[in-house]
């Protein structure tokens, strides 16, 4: 309950909850916003695209097992999630010396998530402005940067203004976007795979991005392969964001954990590998004349590869159909992108809440709409921080589109790996403690999600060219994120005599963090 009265209500059942955490993974939108991104690293991974989506399953999987027995384990946690998994999983110890770290973890958590749920709705409004820009284009409208600068502002308000309805109706929108975005799909994938297979267009083998299926699935470059990871793990985030609809959940014990993995198999591992198998499959240099990339080059240069493929397959093999078959993709793709936006969104706004209700965040972040019962001072700050990061992500191109991408990966990495540690100090020493469970997975998830925050830094920065100086804007966004988090942690902390540390005896004596 807020200050104001209002209660969120508990509507959702298991569909509920799994629809929008599927929305937020959204597999129709994320093979068109990310392909160009994925095509675009100066490393020249692109061959690794699949792989990369492989192993960003492995850290997602590793990662959905540790919240989901979180979930299990803390059932009223609320719109707390992550952060409130981190207060219990100390709270709970009983060594003093455990317990006091409680509220400097709750800080690290809270900034990770942010960086994370707040960084990335910004994403997907970019995301949305440059596909409209892409569609206006193929009717030979050219829209300056200050109308995608436009565009971005009104998405983020009309997102904002969904959202403030509350998650109901978000998960109606989301069942329907859900069928929509698969069925075209899997349309799309297999018209991709039945183009390579006929050869319509008589290219050698040369001239094909991958010589055969096999070389899709084979890594190329260990390298490679984990910065195809760090970005394709933006394909993957979302099964997390159901343990924030707790409050909502009618059965939060039975039905979050489920949701989480039913959420990442759905999408992760049927939709996505098919996918981008199928893209990959049929990239070749038919998509530009760049004969040495073998197509690779082109689909970086453009802001829509999987369009221009789209027209490409569809004209060759619907008829001349082509055109429309690239609207009908784009169709799906828009209202994914704004289900996806949604859901994010939906998901940021109740961690702050739940971190004002703590007294963490100013006390505004924890208004609860009269009629709604939706955090609608969150929605209203959310708005206008995606509008500032979808504005930058147009503004530079793929270059700080890639940017910004990859500060949203970076929270989520971040925030993984402490939610894994986090699942091993809760079951540590509990009777229900299990080897596998709670002490393996959780340890080598923790040790995965280290691993690819060094390789989005390491890798970024030494691959040199447009893949550098995204992941310098990255790191840029991170560290002033946690700046301006740490000033304000720091503040209210002396404002309100807090201890960000209390002493040993303070716990003992019972006082809570």
């Amino acid at each position: 309950m807020s200050s104001n009265g209002s209660v969120i209500k508990r509507t959702l059942g298991l569909t509920g909850v799994t629809i929008n955490a599927m929305a937020l993974i959204a597999p129709g939108a994320f093979l068109w916003v990310t392909y160009q991104l994925q095509a675009a690293n100066a490393d020249g991974s692109g061959a690794d695209m699949w792989t990369g989506i492989v192993a960003a399953l492995v850290v997602a999987f590793l990662t959905a097992f540790a919240f989901a027995e979180l979930a299990r384990r803390y059932p009223d946690s609320g719109s707390g999630s992550a952060y409130y998994f981190a207060e219990k999983a100390f709270l709970d110890r009983e060594q003093a010396p455990h317990r006091r770290w409680t509220r400097l973890v709750k800080f690290i958590t809270g900034w990770a998530s942010h960086l994370f749920h707040w960084v990335y709705p910004g994403v997907m409004v970019a995301f949305m402005a440059t596909l409209i820009t892409y569609l206006l284009g193929q009717f030979g409208i050219v829209l300056p940067v200050a109308g995608q600068v436009g565009v971005a502002i009104l998405f983020s308000i009309l997102v904002g203004t969904l959202a403030v309805r509350g998650i109901s109706g978000s998960t109606t929108l989301s069942i329907v976007v859900n069928i929509i975005q698969l069925t075209t799909l899997i349309l799309f994938s297999v018209l991709a795979i039945h183009f390579r297979n006929t050869n319509p267009l008589n290219a050698g083998a040369e001239s094909w991005f991958h010589p055969d299926g096999l070389s899709i699935i084979r890594p190329h470059n260990l390298g490679g392969l984990l910065f195809q990871a760090t970005i394709g793990i933006m394909l993957l985030v979302g099964f997390e964001s159901s343990t924030a609809l707790a409050a909502e959940a009618k059965f939060p014990k039975r039905d979050i954990p489920r949701a989480v993995i039913l959420s990442l198999i759905i999408q992760g591992v049927f939709a996505y590998l098919f996918q981008y198998f199928a893209a990959n499959y049929a990239l070749g240099s038919w998509l530009g004349a760049d004969a040495a990339g073998r197509g690779i080059a082109a689909a970086a240069a453009s802001s829509a590869p999987i369009g221009d493929m789209a027209i490409t397959i569809g004209d060759t093999l619907l008829g001349g159909n082509g055109f429309a078959l690239m609207l009908i993709l784009a169709f799906s793709v828009g209202v994914a992108i704004l289900a996806t936006t949604l859901a994010a969104m939906n998901t940021a706004v109740r961690i702050s809440f739940a971190m004002a209700q703590d007294d963490e965040m100013p006390e505004i972040m924890g208004l609860l709409h009269g009629k709604y019962a939706t955090p609608y001072m969150g929605v209203v700050a959310m708005v206008i921080v995606s509008a500032i990061i979808g504005s930058v992500g147009v503004l530079g191109g793929v270059v700080t589109l890639t940017g910004v991408t990859l500060a949203s990966n970076l929270g989520t990495f971040i925030l993984y790996g402490i939610i894994c540690g986090v699942t091993f100090v809760a079951f540590a020493g509990k009777p229900e403690f299990n080897r596998l469970r709670h002490g393996a997975l959780p340890v080598v998830g923790l040790i995965a999600n280290g691993v690819m925050v060094l390789a989005l830094l390491l890798i970024g920065l030494a691959s040199g060219g447009t893949t550098a100086q995204s992941t310098l804007l990255a790191l840029g966004i991170s560290v002033a994120w946690l700046l301006i988090s740490l000033a304000y942690f720091v503040i209210n902390s002396r404002s309100k005599g807090k201890p960000i540390v209390p002493p040993i005896s303070a716990i003992h004596n019972g006082t809570r963090n």
